[in-house]
């Protein structure tokens, strides 16, 4: 089709088909299709499934009914992010876990690590699950069509199973571009039947490169990038996905002050990227973790650790962009509202 392929965690993925931009703009408008086998999949099941997840991660797996799903967190030991994920409860008996390409050894070294100590079994399903997604205020209505249930019973965060173009499927209304949509798990070999069939509907495939400005837009993290093993999450707007429970690690992720906060930025002029140094009286006070020009909002904008006390003070805060500095401002996220 086209796409101009990159690797990405030992994948080969399509950056894009054509245009990031106008198959971000498809996603906001319409209804863009991204394959997303990359990512991880892990099944939990056995008697203590559910005390097993409590402790192994921030957000409360407990409030989670049959056919629902949340997004959450695996924290270690030193108060750090293991990996951030997507649970999802399909049925009483079972959970799974989608996690991140490129720690998919690392989350699974992790929590079998910790399964120890509980009656569960964790099966690795990664390389036997195909994972499209369909995101955009459209995608309900393109795939009414060709899915066999009814899409209007199942609101955000919903999971359930159907058939989708005749073929067998478990599907969510999750995604990660802050619009509505729905993930669509399915048999490696029914995967290129089914994206055929969305894409004939009127769905336009879209690369890394859309995903990435979409979900930067929604000020949604990146592993890597905003969260890695030495990130607090009480120190990032994501600061609600760590509940005051009992889990691993708790102790030190309470136990720190914030130094520097994850914040939103927004500049003027000038286009922020990754890495680029953010100042404040000719100092500097933190780095860009993740930026773009945004196509909806025609401005930079960026994700970035700044000193907590620049913060605390107002101070003016810039971003240098090629030796220049480009007034920035703190900006609540997500950045645009759906």
């Amino acid at each position: 089709m086209g796409g101009r392929m990159v690797d990405f965690a030992g994948w080969a993925m399509p950056l894009d088909y054509g245009s990031i931009k106008a198959e971000h703009l498809a996603v906001r408008q319409g209804a863009g299709l991204f394959d997303v086998s990359h990512m991880g999949e892990f099944w939990i099941e056995g008697p203590e499934a559910l005390a097993f997840l409590e402790y192994v991660t921030t957000n409360k797996a407990a409030r989670l009914k049959p056919g629902r799903a949340q997004y959450t967190m695996f924290p270690n030991a030193s108060g750090g992010v293991v990996d951030d994920a997507y649970l999802y409860r399909p049925d009483d008996a079972r959970y799974l876990l989608v996690v991140n390409a490129a720690n998919v050894a690392k989350d699974w070294d992790h929590l079998q690590a910790l399964s120890r100590d509980f009656d569960v079994r964790l099966t690795d399903r990664s390389d036997e699950t195909a994972l499209l997604a369909l995101q955009g205020p459209k995608a309900a209505e393109l795939l009414r069509d060709l899915c066999d249930a009814d899409l209007g019973a199942y609101k955000k965060n919903a999971v359930f199973f159907a058939r989708v173009a005749g073929r067998e499927a478990m599907l969510a209304r999750t995604g990660y571009t802050g619009e509505d949509g729905f993930e669509i798990f399915l048999k490696p070999e029914d995967a290129a039947h089914v994206f055929t069939a969305l894409r004939e509907a009127g769905a336009t495939p879209a690369g890394l490169g859309a995903r990435d400005t979409l979900r930067l837009e929604m000020g949604f993290p990146l592993y890597g990038h905003e969260l890695d093993d030495a990130t607090n999450p009480l120190c990032t707007p994501y600061a609600w996905v760590v509940k005051d429970k009992p889990f691993f690690g708790r102790d030190a992720i309470f136990g720190q002050a914030c130094e520097t906060r994850l914040v939103g930025l927004v500049l003027e002029r000038g286009v922020p990227r990754e890495g680029y140094p953010v100042v404040s009286g000719g100092e500097e006070v933190g780095r860009v973790t993740s930026g773009t020009l945004s196509p909806v909002l025609g401005r930079g904008i960026a994700l970035a650790w700044v000193k907590s006390e620049v913060l605390e003070d107002e101070a003016d805060l810039a971003v240098m962009v090629r030796g220049r500095e480009h007034p920035a401002r703190v900006h609540p996220l997500p950045f645009i509202r759906r």
